[in-house]
Protein backbone atom coordinates (compact mmCIF):
# COMPACT_ATOMS: atom_id res chain seq x y z
CA UNK A 1 0.00 0.00 0.00
CA UNK A 2 0.99 3.30 -0.71
CA UNK A 3 1.54 6.50 1.69
CA UNK A 4 -1.16 9.40 2.02
CA UNK A 5 0.56 11.78 0.14
CA UNK A 6 1.30 9.12 -2.36
CA UNK A 7 -2.64 7.26 -2.51
CA UNK A 8 -3.87 11.43 -2.84
CA UNK A 9 -1.26 11.90 -5.90
CA UNK A 10 -2.07 8.50 -7.34
CA UNK A 11 -5.84 9.25 -7.15
CA UNK A 12 -5.82 12.00 -9.43
CA UNK A 13 -8.56 14.45 -8.11
CA UNK A 14 -6.25 16.36 -5.55
CA UNK A 15 -3.65 17.75 -7.35
CA UNK A 16 -4.47 20.70 -5.14
CA UNK A 17 -4.10 19.55 -2.45
CA UNK A 18 -1.01 17.74 -3.02
CA UNK A 19 0.50 20.92 -4.24
CA UNK A 20 -0.49 22.79 -1.61
CA UNK A 21 1.01 20.17 1.00
CA UNK A 22 4.10 20.30 -1.03
CA UNK A 23 4.28 23.93 -0.71
CA UNK A 24 3.52 24.09 3.06
CA UNK A 25 6.41 21.47 3.70
CA UNK A 26 4.22 18.72 4.90
CA UNK A 27 5.15 16.16 2.97
CA UNK A 28 7.26 14.32 4.84
CA UNK A 29 4.94 14.55 7.81
CA UNK A 30 1.83 12.82 5.92
CA UNK A 31 4.65 10.37 4.12
CA UNK A 32 5.55 9.62 7.95
CA UNK A 33 4.55 6.74 10.38
CA UNK A 34 0.90 8.68 11.77
CA UNK A 35 -1.54 7.06 11.61
CA UNK A 36 -3.37 10.03 10.25
CA UNK A 37 -6.96 10.74 8.87
CA UNK A 38 -7.09 12.95 6.29
CA UNK A 39 -10.65 14.44 5.28
CA UNK A 40 -9.65 14.56 1.64
CA UNK A 41 -10.51 18.28 -0.29
CA UNK A 42 -11.22 17.80 -3.96
CA UNK A 43 -9.80 19.58 -6.73
CA UNK A 44 -13.50 20.61 -7.12
CA UNK A 45 -14.11 21.74 -3.92
CA UNK A 46 -11.11 23.79 -4.07
CA UNK A 47 -12.02 25.33 -6.99
CA UNK A 48 -15.17 26.38 -5.02
CA UNK A 49 -13.31 28.83 -2.92
CA UNK A 50 -13.64 32.21 -4.10
CA UNK A 51 -11.37 33.10 -7.05
CA UNK A 52 -7.70 33.77 -6.09
CA UNK A 53 -8.27 31.93 -2.56
CA UNK A 54 -5.44 29.66 -3.49
CA UNK A 55 -2.85 31.74 -4.75
CA UNK A 56 -3.08 33.81 -2.04
CA UNK A 57 -2.77 30.93 0.39
CA UNK A 58 0.39 29.36 -1.72
CA UNK A 59 1.98 32.61 -0.70
CA UNK A 60 0.95 32.62 3.25
CA UNK A 61 2.41 29.40 4.37
CA UNK A 62 1.78 30.10 7.88
CA UNK A 63 -2.13 30.22 6.68
CA UNK A 64 -1.74 27.07 4.21
CA UNK A 65 -0.39 25.32 7.07
CA UNK A 66 -3.18 25.96 9.78
CA UNK A 67 -5.48 25.50 7.12
CA UNK A 68 -3.73 22.02 5.44
CA UNK A 69 -3.32 21.00 9.58
CA UNK A 70 -7.30 21.44 10.18
CA UNK A 71 -7.88 18.71 7.58
CA UNK A 72 -5.64 16.04 9.50
CA UNK A 73 -6.92 14.00 12.69
CA UNK A 74 -4.46 11.53 14.63
CA UNK A 75 -4.88 7.78 14.46
CA UNK A 76 -6.73 6.15 12.01
CA UNK A 77 -10.32 6.83 12.57
CA UNK A 78 -12.39 4.90 10.01
CA UNK A 79 -16.00 5.60 9.03
CA UNK A 80 -17.34 3.35 11.45
CA UNK A 81 -15.80 4.97 14.11
CA UNK A 82 -16.51 8.59 12.62
CA UNK A 83 -20.34 8.28 12.33
CA UNK A 84 -19.93 7.42 16.58
CA UNK A 85 -18.75 11.26 16.96
CA UNK A 86 -19.82 14.40 17.06
CA UNK A 87 -16.62 15.76 17.00
CA UNK A 88 -12.85 15.55 16.37
CA UNK A 89 -9.79 17.21 17.49
CA UNK A 90 -7.36 18.27 14.31
CA UNK A 91 -3.69 18.18 13.98
CA UNK A 92 -4.02 22.27 14.06
CA UNK A 93 -5.77 22.19 17.14
CA UNK A 94 -9.53 22.99 16.94
CA UNK A 95 -12.27 20.61 16.58
CA UNK A 96 -14.30 20.00 13.92
CA UNK A 97 -17.77 18.98 13.79
CA UNK A 98 -18.69 15.59 12.93
CA UNK A 99 -22.63 14.91 12.14
CA UNK A 100 -23.78 11.26 10.79
CA UNK A 101 -27.34 12.00 10.88
CA UNK A 102 -27.50 12.00 7.05
CA UNK A 103 -24.51 10.90 5.30
CA UNK A 104 -21.75 11.95 7.15
CA UNK A 105 -20.84 15.64 7.23
CA UNK A 106 -17.79 17.38 8.35
CA UNK A 107 -18.57 21.17 9.27
CA UNK A 108 -19.89 21.87 5.92
CA UNK A 109 -18.23 19.19 3.84
CA UNK A 110 -19.72 16.27 2.80
CA UNK A 111 -17.89 13.09 2.78
CA UNK A 112 -17.84 11.58 -0.63
CA UNK A 113 -15.60 8.72 -0.53
CA UNK A 114 -14.90 7.18 2.89
CA UNK A 115 -11.93 5.05 3.96
CA UNK A 116 -9.74 5.29 1.41
CA UNK A 117 -6.85 3.30 3.07
CA UNK A 118 -3.49 4.03 2.92
CA UNK A 119 -0.53 2.67 4.71
CA UNK A 120 0.05 5.16 7.44
CA UNK A 121 -3.71 6.22 8.01
CA UNK A 122 -7.28 6.51 5.66
CA UNK A 123 -8.68 9.24 3.89
CA UNK A 124 -12.02 10.44 4.15
CA UNK A 125 -12.81 12.77 0.76
CA UNK A 126 -14.48 15.55 0.96
CA UNK A 127 -15.97 18.04 -1.45
CA UNK A 128 -15.30 21.32 0.41
CA UNK A 129 -12.30 22.48 2.15
CA UNK A 130 -12.44 23.03 5.64
CA UNK A 131 -11.39 26.59 7.06
CA UNK A 132 -10.69 26.92 10.75
CA UNK A 133 -12.48 29.40 12.31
Amino acid sequence: MADIVDTAVKAGSFDTLVAAIKAANLVDTLKGKGPFTVFAPTDEAFAKLPEGTVDALLKDIPKLKKILTYHVVSGKVMAADVVKLNSATTVEGSDVKIDASNGVKVNDATVATPDVAADNGVIHVIDTVLLPA
